[in-house]
């Protein structure tokens, strides 16, 4: 069988999603597995999932996808380049994925893969010196770049999905994957859009402005907004961690806890993009400020978007380090399965270059730096419960407890 990796984050699953994987099945054609490597507890934008990983990766699989791993906490709080490697790195070492899919605005593979070997020269990475040395964000420097290296091709990387796409074809060609990549055109709306199959307009249908005493079992009845652009089977799974008071999860459900560490940390200096003073500017605002939102836009400057400050606050939180991701990711984690997913998950644990947990239990038998990463995933589950409405859903230690959902939907 045919098995082609998807990358992502699910935050929440969505029709557009659905659509990316039919499409994905489509241009690889004949029977095609997904499987895919999805953001855990935390995303890439810097901020706690709407749910919590099982439930997202269980309505994943009721959408569409047949076996979802989850992606370790500190290498999803990184910039698209890190987030993007260690995905692919994953993906090659299930050793069964032939394809890798991902969804772009121009659904143009080559101009795509144009813009990678563009970035990758010498060339371009002197050019993107210079503009950083400047003072300018990453995204900027490097769009800056591609510009005056492609001209008017440049302007694809300028859409959030294409940049992403970009980082994954960098990622495949630095480790030499075999993974042949699939791209399929987004639609609907943007990523981080207001309005269509944007999953940021779903995430604020999730999370109204609802006063603080409304029993959570009477929330799904408030959310039908998000039911226009989520495939009701998913819906369900969402409605039942609501009801069940664990969830939606967002920053200021965190907010007091986050605090209370951030209060705490009297060194950010080793935590990834802690440069230029940055982790001393930090400091000085957590020092004075109120609110996570305070510390953040008084920490923001045109040099340091606020994706990069929410992600250094995140990772001060959960004692995430720059030596966590110094290397690739360790281990496999099962998130969810359906029966196509356990017969495929068979072959992988032939095949696979790195050790797969399927029951957590398991994952006290990794060795050194694994099982060091595990425990800090397992204390960065411990942190995101706290943020559940429900006070008997906070118990801690729920890592070592939950085994992979099994579909058979």
């Amino acid at each position: 069988m045919k098995t082609a990796g998807i990358i992502c984050e699910y935050n929440p699953f969505h029709k557009g999603h659905a659509f990316h994987i039919e499409q994905t099945r489509r241009a690889v054609g004949g029977e095609c597995a997904i499987v895919c490597v999805m953001s855990g507890n935390y995303v890439q934008r810097g901020e706690p999932a709407v749910f919590a990983k099982h439930a997202r990766a269980d309505a994943a699989v009721r959408g569409g996808a047949d076996l979802v791993f989850e992606l370790p906490t500190p290498y999803a709080l990184q910039s698209a380049e890190g987030f993007a490697a260690a995905g692919v790195h994953l993906l090659d070492s299930l050793g069964v994925c032939g394809y890798i899919s991902f969804g772009s605005e121009s659904g143009d593979l080559a101009q795509l893969s144009g813009i990678s070997q563009a970035i990758a020269t010498p060339e371009a990475s002197a050019l993107l010196k210079g503009w950083l040395d400047k003072g300018l964000p990453y995204a900027a420097a490097q769009q800056k770049t591609v510009d005056a290296m492609l001209g008017k091709n440049a302007q694809a990387l300028k859409s959030p999905n294409n940049l992403l796409g970009v980082e994954y074809l960098k990622a495949l060609a630095a480790a030499g994957s075999k993974m042949q990549p699939v791209t399929v055109r987004r639609m609907g709306g943007d990523h981080d859009g207001k309005t269509g199959r944007s999953a940021s307009a779903i995430r604020k249908g999730f999370l109204p402005d609802v006063p603080p005493d409304v029993p959570p079992a009477l929330l799904p009845a408030m959310l039908p907004a998000m039911l226009v652009d989520v495939p009701r089977i998913c819906a369900a799974v969402y409605e039942a961690e609501i009801k069940a008071g664990r969830g939606p999860v967002s920053m200021e459900a965190c907010e007091l806890a986050m605090l209370s560490r951030l209060r705490a940390a009297g060194d950010l200096s080793a935590l990834t993009g802690a440069t230029e003073g940055l982790d001393q500017r930090m400091l000085r605002y957590i020092a004075s400020e109120a609110t996570v939102a305070g510390i953040l836009e008084k920490t923001k400057t045109k040099r340091y978007p606020m994706s990069r400050l929410r992600r250094m606050l995140l990772c001060a939180c959960l004692g995430v380090i720059s030596d966590d991701i110094k290397n690739p990711p360790p281990y496999i984690r099962v998130l969810a399965m359906n029966s196509t997913g356990t017969q495929l998950l068979k072959e992988m644990r032939k095949k696979a270059s790195l050790p797969i947990i399927i029951k957590p239990a398991s994952a006290k038998k990794l060795p050194g730096r694994a099982a060091e990463l595990f425990r800090k995933e397992a204390a960065a589950t411990d942190f995101y419960v706290l943020a559940y409405s429900n006070a008997a859903m906070r118990s801690g230690g729920q890592e070592w407890k939950i085994s992979p959902i099994i579909s058979s939907i």
